[in-house]
């Protein structure tokens, strides 16, 4: 189980008690070490937990799945089930002869429902839900409510002392990143703990959800995700600076993925009709885990500010992924980029309107900086509700008469 010893109140715990309390099956997934465990403890500490990655459950459940299920008590929380991922088709077997709510409580370090085959063992028993490393919101312990604040139009110029502090405050979220253990140390043991952290799913956890020889040429693969992270992905030209064959690159980065260590952002568009390149951005899913990745440290924030601004891109969008699952599953992110090579960082749909949203690392926005926002708003059309540049300033205003806005970082975990 992860330790818990180092508590952060999670956003999605309402969301778990919900779905255990009318659905048989629940997945809770994520990253390892992102505190699945730790919220499951801490919703129901007397409720028996097995946990997979110890050698007699997950012996006893891989030689005989359907009798393990069939000995284990009415309600129990079974840990890393992608251990075992037989379990499954004997826990729908044991759930259609009994359907009562919050039965089976599984964790899962992998994404189940990218794994071949399992996706439809418990369609219409399981109710999954997705826990994220930690945002800045729950650091914070605040309510996590920027994209209700954005909808409903609440979202002003604002001014306000500017706080000198603030740069150093951003890399230092940047450098720690999302998990609950590197959190609560220094930034040196931190990266410690990073390192360590990636050894361990390279090296264990990746022969759950695929068949690899080859693990150096993995993690050769994700060191360079690191560098490209906030950019188009262009699997031809990985394979190619790489040496690696496309359809091993393709195979590995859906590896990555179902391991929680990568995300690929789509791309927006609004019909095929529109010439608007169809990659999607690549975004290493912890920030922290990329600078270590990088050997980034917080010294390092002037001389390499370029990488840092990538770093900074997937900081926030992650922040966006976390806080949209929890706010409305109908918020759908994506990135705009047209053949003119204007582009936004994250286009927000939601119910029939569009937002989009830059990040910059920089204590200052011009008019110069609209550029993107401005070419998504032309092609979205009727439907486009506005547009907001993240930076790393402290005072809102508006740009463009109006039409956009300039918004602080901190609004992502101050609201």
């Amino acid at each position: 189980m992860d330790s818990p010893t180092t508590f952060f109140p999670r956003h999605k715990r309402y969301a778990l008690e919900t779905a255990l309390s009318d659905t048989p099956v629940v997945a809770l997934l994520g990253p390892r070490q992102v505190g699945k465990s730790t919220m499951a403890w801490q919703l129901a500490p007397d409720r028996p937990v097995f946990d997979l990655d110890e050698v007699p459950y997950g012996t006893t459940a891989l030689a005989d799945p359907a009798g393990f299920v069939a000995s284990l008590p009415p309600v129990v929380t079974l840990d890393e089930v992608q251990r075992v991922p037989e379990l499954l088709r004997a826990i729908k077997v044991a759930v259609d002869r009994d359907r009562s709510p919050g039965r089976f409580l599984l964790t899962g370090s992998a994404n189940l429902l990218l794994l071949p085959d399992l996706s439809e063992s418990l369609a219409g028993r399981m109710e999954v839900i997705y826990l994220h490393p930690l945002t800045e919101a729950e650091k914070e312990g605040a309510p996590g409510a920027f994209f209700s604040t954005l909808f409903a139009g609440e979202l002003h110029a604002e001014l306000r002392l500017a706080d000198a502090a603030s740069a150093v405050s951003i890399v230092r979220r940047i450098i720690r990143g999302g998990f609950p253990e590197a959190c609560s140390r220094t930034p040196a043991r931190a990266r410690s703990w990073h390192r360590q952290y990636l050894r361990a799913v390279l090296e264990r956890d990746v022969h759950d959800v695929a068949k690899i020889r080859d693990i150096h040429s993995l993690r050769r693969l994700l060191g360079y995700l690191a560098h490209q992270t906030g950019s188009l992905l262009n699997v031809n030209i990985v394979s190619r600076t790489l040496g690696i064959a496309r359809a091993t690159v393709d195979h590995y980065l859906q590896v990555l993925e179902r391991l929680f260590l990568i995300h690929c952002l789509p791309a927006w568009h609004q019909n095929a009709a529109k010439r608007l390149v169809k990659s999607p951005k690549i975004h290493v899913v912890d920030s922290g885990i990329a600078a270590t990745l990088l050997g980034l440290t917080e010294d390092d924030w002037n001389a390499k500010r370029t990488i840092f601004g990538h770093l900074l891109e997937s900081m926030v969008i992650q922040q966006l992924r976390a806080q949209a699952d929890w706010t409305d599953p109908e918020i759908v992110l994506s990135h705009y980029r047209d053949q003119n090579g204007a582009e936004v960082d994250c286009v927000v749909g939601y119910r029939g309107k569009t937002w989009g949203i830059e990040v910059k690392a920089a204590q200052s926005v011009t008019e110069a900086d609209t550029k993107g926002l401005q070419a998504l708003a032309k092609a979205v059309g009727r439907s486009f509700a506005g547009g907001l540049i993240f930076y790393t300033g402290t005072s809102t205003f508006s740009l463009s008469g109006g039409r956009f806005l300039a918004v602080p970082l901190a609004k992502l975990w101050e609201l």
